[in-house]
Order: structure tokens, then C-alpha cells, then sequence
């Protein structure tokens, strides 16, 4: 019976259910967390094969779930991520019973010896770790011949809507929740890895300013771009994920920054009057040569709904940049260290201690490891790895010249807009650069059913302004797409 039941709840209302639904009812004793771990661990076996999302799940989460539940009568609860299952990107690390391989090979027998900074907040908030989510090998740093979400340990992620591309390199974490395997998931960005499948999955991707959420503990790529971020299916669910792991890590120094944010009211940045009077800008002419006329016009359209709701749309402004003028140099200069600094620390029964260890590991195993070979860990340990390199000090110094005063901020400051507004993932790479937020929400999807989306972007630390406007026109366009039946 007890089967049976947990059927017909899953069936009635766990698909598409809202962190807010889940807290209502596991508050009313209509459903406990370990009942709806038990739910996304069956959908997860059920329709889990058929995108390839989850890499492994959590053994202990249902002994969790159940003190949590536990703990819940006793004590009461410890956030409104109390009991809810969330599943994380696999380069995130985890102090349990599971692995932290970034989708490679190499590390597929590689435990952690403690949880990330931002996992403990999560857990300390209450929330049940899951699983680890399949993602695209390296932060889709390995090969520039690889596909979106594709390693060696895990296979291909693919799109629950069809033969589209899943987004890169958060895409497990992102698919997962499209495909209603989990209630919420985080991922990591560089250069679009949350944005892009947010957009490429019908789901809100917040992509933080970096400093805003600790890096310890995530396995990186760069230590000047890379951030973790919450993907979910509604602003509301993403805010409570960001709201919890937002916090000064001593171990990762620019978090200070994120006391900006002290006594912040998150609640407020659920407005749907948020977007009335804010002056967005456009930029066509970063996507107007790369966006296919069916994404301008659905585009067109979605700014019309933004004027819909209060906002002044200020056109065809001209950032003086391409994205294309940012280049890689940082990173590959950066991956080299950071990298051997992640491996020089894991436990010393990890045979795998630098990027050269990694390299000779897929040498050995290219049967299993080499399916797009591996060009880019190769030309990135042929730094020197101490960024001492005049060619990456000068590329530091453009891209973050380039992107943020040149680009983004003249354009803030001489326009007077609040934020700028693009499609699909275009225009990323600007905020990536400088380190500043972003924004994605779902918008409809194309006549072949391809998800669509827009994103905000805005100045370090404007989360809460962006959040509001994505909230706003969230609620007007209630633009998510459920995946077709698995």
C-alpha cells in the first residue's frame, strides 16, 4: 500500500512541484522528505537513462531524508530547504559515500575528504543531497572538439525536448531538473556553463557575481571566473537554493565582498512590479549576425512583454567589444594552476596529483578517455604554471578592461540602464569576463520545441535587482515547458 501510495503522489503532483508545494505539504504531513527522496530516487531509475542527467546517487540520502523528518518534529525546520532533495554538479566536492570525478576518468575512484564550503551550508540548511550530475569532462575544458555534456565517466547527457543541444558544462545538473529528477540542482560557471543550460533546458539559472558563493572545495577551472550557481525551474526555487549558499568562506577570500549583502531581504526580490520603470538595455549587434530569425523574433517578442511590465526598452547599444575579442588566454594559463593545486590537496591515496598525471592517465586509457582527445589539457600544461607569463598578464588586464569598463559599465553609466537584456546565451562572455551576474529564464520555445530563454545581466552584487526582473517577467510569461512524456 505504502508503494502504492507514493505512486499516486508522485503521479498527482511531484512533477513540476515547487520547493514552496514540497514545504507546504511535508508541513501539513501530507508527504515526508523521505518519502520525496524516495520519489525522485524512483523517476530517477525510471527516466533517468533516458537523458543520462545523474551520475550517481547519495547512499545515505534517505537516512538523512529521515532524520531531517525527525528532526523536523522535534526541533521544527531549519529553512525552507529543509528535506528537500538537490543534487549537485559532479566537480563539486562531498565528504560521503560518493565520488568527485569532474566527469573524467582519471578521478572516477576519487573520494573527497570533506564537503565544499557551499555543500555544508546546504546541508546545514537542511537540504538532501541526492546525487552528483554528469557534466561535460573538465568544465568543457578537456577538448574544443567535445560536445556539451559528454566525459568519459558518464557518456553523453542528452536534451529531455529532443535532438537539441543540453547546454554545456553544467548540463546534467540542468537536464536532471527539466527532467524533474530532482527538485533543484547546483552548477558551476566559467564562461556560460549555468546560463546556457538554463536556457537550453526551460529552467532560471543563476549565474552570481564572483565572490558572492565560495569556491572551496570545486574542483575549478579558473580562479578569476569560476562561480557556482543554483539552476531550478522557477525564480522562487532558485532564490531559496542561492539564498543559503551566499557567505564569507575564509578559505576563499573575495567572499568578503558578499557582505554587501548583509541584512538583504530575498523575499523582496519576489516583486512582480520589479521590472516597472527599469531602463534594460539590448545590444544587438552582439547576436544579430549569430541568433537565426525565429530567435530575434521570439526575442522581439519577449521584449515586448518586459515593456508589459513597466520596463523602458533603450535599443542597439553598442558595447565597443565582441565577445569573440575576449579570447581564452586566462583561462588557459589559470586551468594549469588551479588544477594542480585542487589535486595536490586531495587525499594522498589519490594517485592523480597534477594536470600531467591526468594527461598520462588518458594516454594510457585512450580507448575510454580520448573519444575528442584532450588539445586543450595539453596546450594549458604547456604553461608554466605560475602566471608569471606576460601573455596571460596582458590578457588579464584586456579581458577585464574589455568587459567590464569598456563594455559593460559605459554602457550602464552612459545609457543609464539598470541591466542589459540578451537571448539564448548570447552575450555571456561579457559578464563572464568581468565576473559579474546573470540572469537566465525560461521564455517559451521554438516551433520544433527547442526551449528558449532570455538573460538578464547586470553590475557585481545586482543579484537582487536581476532576480526581480526575472521574477516579474516570470510571472507574466510563465514561460517554462515541461519536457514531452519520458
Amino acid at each position: 500500500m505504502q508503494n502504492e501510495r507514493l505512486e499516486r503522489i508522485r503521479d498527482e503532483w511531484l512533477e513540476e512541484a515547487t520547493i514552496r508545494e514540497m514545504q507546504q505539504k511535508m508541513v501539513k504531513g501530507e508527504v515526508t522528505a523521505e518519502e520525496l527522496t524516495v520519489m525522485y530516487l524512483s523517476r530517477i531509475s525510471e527516466f533517468g537513462r533516458n537523458v543520462n542527467a545523474v551520475l550517481e546517487v547519495n547512499p545515505d540520502a534517505l537516512q538523512i531524508a529521515r532524520q531531517l523528518d525527525y528532526e523536523r518534529q522535534v526541533k521544527g525546520m531549519r529553512s525552507p530547504l529543509h528535506g528537500i532533495p538537490v543534487l549537485l554538479k559532479d566537480n563539486m566536492d562531498t565528504g560521503d559515500k560518493m565520488h568527485t570525478s569532474c566527469g573524467a576518468l582519471a578521478l572516477a575512484d576519487h573520494y573527497a575528504a570533506a564537503d565544499a564550503f557551499l555543500v555544508k551550508k546546504l546541508r546545514e540548511a537542511g537540504a538532501v543531497i541526492l546525487g552528483k550530475t554528469n557534466m561535460t569532462e573538465w568544465a568543457n575544458f578537456m577538448s574544443d572538439k567535445m560536445t556539451n555534456g559528454y566525459s568519459s565517466r558518464g557518456g553523453q547527457v542528452k536534451s529531455p525536448y529532443g535532438q537539441f543541444d543540453c547546454g554545456g558544462s553544467s548540463s546534467g545538473a540542468a537536464v536532471a531538473v527539466a527532467a524533474n529528477l530532482a527538485a533543484a540542482s547546483v552548477g558551476t560557471e566559467t564562461t556560460g556553463s549555468i546560463i546556457e543550460p538554463a536556457v537550453q533546458n526551460s529552467l532560471v539559472g543563476i549565474k552570481p557575481t564572483v565572490g558572492a558563493i565560495s569556491r572551496t572545495g570545486v574542483i575549478p577551472l579558473s580562479m578569476t571566473q569560476d562561480i557556482p550557481g543554483p539552476l531550478a525551474r522557477t525564480v522562487e526555487d532558485a532564490l531559496l537554493l542561492f539564498r543559503e549558499m551566499v557567505g564569507e568562506d575564509p578559505s576563499d577570500p573575495v567572499t568578503s565582498l558578499s557582505g554587501a549583502w548583509e541584512g538583504q531581504d530575498w523575499e523582496a526580490c519576489l516583486d512582480p512590479d520589479a521590472l516597472k520603470g527599469a531602463r534594460i538595455g539590448v545590444a544587438r549587434n552582439i547576436f544579430e549576425n549569430e541568433a537565426d530569425s525565429e530567435v530575434q523574433d521570439l526575442f522581439d517578442r519577449k521584449l515586448e512583454v518586459l515593456k508589459a511590465c513597466g520596463a523602458e526598452i533603450i535599443d542597439d547599444i553598442d558595447l565597443g567589444v565582441m565577445e569573440d575579442d575576449l579570447g581564452y588566454d586566462v583561462l588557459m594559463h589559470e586551468f594549469k594552476v588551479a588544477v594542480n593545486a585542487y589535486l595536490g590537496r586531495t587525499p594522498a591515496s589519490n594517485p592523480v596529483r597534477t594536470l600531467s598525471d591526468v594527461i598520462e592517465f588518458n594516454n594510457r586509457h585512450p580507448e575510454e578517455t580520448l573519444k575528442f582527445g584532450q588539445n586543450m589539457l595539453e596546450q594549458s600544461d604547456r604553461t608554466s604554471g605560475t602566471l608569471t607569463e606576460r601573455a596571460y598578464l596582458e590578457a588579464l588586464e584586456r579581458n577585464r578592461h574589455l568587459s567590464s569598463e569598456l563594455a559593460l559599465e559605459r554602457a550602464f553609466r552612459e545609457h543609464d540602464i539598470t541591466a542589459l537584456v540578451f537571448p539564448q546565451s548570447h552575450g555571456l562572455s561579457f559578464g563572464a569576463a568581468a565576473g559579474y551576474p546573470g540572469v537566465a529564464v525560461q521564455a517559451g520555445k521554438t516551433e520544433e520545441g527547442e526551449p528558449f530563454g532570455i538573460a538578464f545581466y547586470g553590475r557585481a552584487f545586482a543579484e537582487p535587482l536581476l532576480i526581480g526582473f526575472a521574477y516579474a517577467f516570470e510571472q507574466r510569461e510563465q514561460g517554462r515547458v515541461k519536457p514531452p512524456n519520458e
